[in-house]
């Protein structure tokens, strides 16, 4: 990739819409909207005002659509570059034709993610903004849209060099002091020691998030499990609005994990039907009730589905007691065909909290809702600020930050050389610009922006 480059692609989703935006970066995006746009009074482009006008084919000069044309300047763009957007309408060949103008007329094709790579190269942007507008894009939720927007706003990475510049003042001490030991005093080790320490709780902090956050932006594994015939299958339809489970009155009918993604009153579920649990001599089938049980031991939230309307059976205690502990919803189903099975569990020692109804009721499904709502972050009220170390990556880096503070800390109280602690010190600071971007390799970004879409 050549950041000297203009580059061009389609900003906005493909489909059949009003208004498609084609966005064109870098030194010559200008003249490639000069040579594609014809303004209806003439005169160039202005910053920040949008001239209406058509755009042309550059070769023949022939009008291709009655558009708008909006000049971003650098340094005051999203890129940091000379930014123009071509506002077209909608449909696909028009948008194709536009985008085919642009690159006629001296652009290229954007890679996937490079405006928003741009963007961190030329400083509009730290590394851990620049995942949170790929999070931003991808959010299935308000939740988990409002958490990256925290991110995007740049609290980690304020956070993170408020870190760096408070360790490397430190470390400079040290080094001054290692380097000259007669002119240079040694650093007291009380102040050395809070540092660590004060460094150390804010990094615990941080790290606590990250659970919530990665929830708000994949979403919690959520197991549906239960003996054969309960309903499981048609929980799971009525929660994703859509026939994605096979319903048959026939036990044993779902063999294999059945898997589908929805937003449960601002909770994205990762939502899995299994194989209902019972003892089998069909190898197909227990190979199916083998995963379901897998899948139950992974799930970070289980809905147990029991049927209420019968006396619980074998399978169904052995379901109730797999999963006592867990984080989980217990629903007593089928009550309206009877309520046998409602009335024993009410007098079991696991009675407290279960939900009671039936599947084909919308006041069930309602209330299965707000009970995912209540266990999956109390109703959906995570604090936004608390979620800003959002992905694997991260928490890598910082975990690493921790354990060099860790060694930091055992040093200071062995009364260790100084030159031990520097290295512990340099080692934190490194694994702090992971993070924001400032000592990340290109093979890391490489593969972070490749995970954007070709238009950001």
């Amino acid at each position: 990739m050549v950041e000297a480059d203009t580059i061009a692609a389609i900003a906005t989703a493909p489909g059949v819409s009003a208004i498609a935006i084609v966005r064109v970066s870098g030194a010559q995006a200008r003249d490639v909207a000069g040579a594609c746009f014809e303004a209806v009074r003439g005169g160039a482009l202005r910053n920040a005002h949008a001239r209406r006008g058509w755009v042309i084919d550059p070769v023949t000069r022939a009008r291709t659509d009655d558009a708008l044309a909006l000049l971003f300047a650098a340094p005051h763009s999203y890129t940091g570059e000379d930014v123009v957007e071509l506002h077209v309408h909608g449909g696909a060949g028009v948008v194709a034709a536009v985008l085919a103008h642009v690159l006629a007329a001296g652009a290229r094709l954007a890679a996937p993610g490079e405006f928003t790579r741009r963007a961190f190269i030329n400083g509009k942007l730290d590394l851990a903004q620049a995942e949170a507008v790929a999070d931003l894009i991808d959010a299935q939720s308000r939740q988990a849209a409002g958490a990256a927007a925290a991110r995007l706003e740049g609290s980690l990475g304020r956070a993170l060099r408020e870190l760096r510049e408070e360790l490397s003042a430190r470390l400079v001490e040290i080094e001054a002091h290692v380097d000259y030991p007669d002119e240079v005093p040694e650093p007291a080790p009380g102040g050395l020691e809070r540092a660590v320490l004060g460094q150390l709780k804010r990094l615990a902090a941080l790290l606590a998030g990250s659970g919530a956050a990665r929830a708000l932006r994949d979403g919690l594994d959520c197991v549906i499990a239960g003996p054969p015939n309960a309903g499981k299958s048609s929980l799971l339809n009525a929660l994703v609005e859509a026939e994605r489970a096979i319903v048959s009155d026939l036990p044993g009918t779902t063999r294999d994990i059945v898997e589908d993604r929805v937003a449960v009153e601002g909770v994205v579920l990762r939502l899995r039907d299994t194989a209902g649990l019972r003892r089998t001599g069909d190898a197909i089938e227990a190979e199916g009730v083998a995963r379901a049980r897998r899948a139950i031991g992974a799930a970070e939230l289980v809905i147990v589905v029991i049927d209420g309307s019968q006396p619980l059976g074998a399978d169904a205690h052995e379901v109730l007691r797999d999963t006592a502990g867990r984080t989980r919803i217990v629903l007593l189903n089928k009550l309206d065909l009877g309520d046998d099975g409602a009335r024993e569990f009410k007098r079991s020692s696991q009675a407290n909290g279960a939900l009671a109804g039936s599947v084909r009721d919308a006041a069930t499904i309602d209330a299965v809702r707000r009970e995912v709502a209540r266990l999956g972050w109390g109703g959906g009220a995570i604090a936004a600020n608390a979620a800003l170390v959002a992905n694997a990556r991260q928490i890598e880096a910082l975990t690493r930050a921790r354990e060099s503070l860790e060694h930091a800390r055992a040093t200071l109280e062995t009364r260790a050389p100084l030159d031990l602690l520097a290295m512990d010190l340099r080692a934190a600071i490194a694994a702090y610009g992971e993070v924001t971007g400032e000592t990340v390799t290109e093979e890391v970004l490489d593969g972070i922006f490749s995970r954007f879409c070709v238009g950001k």
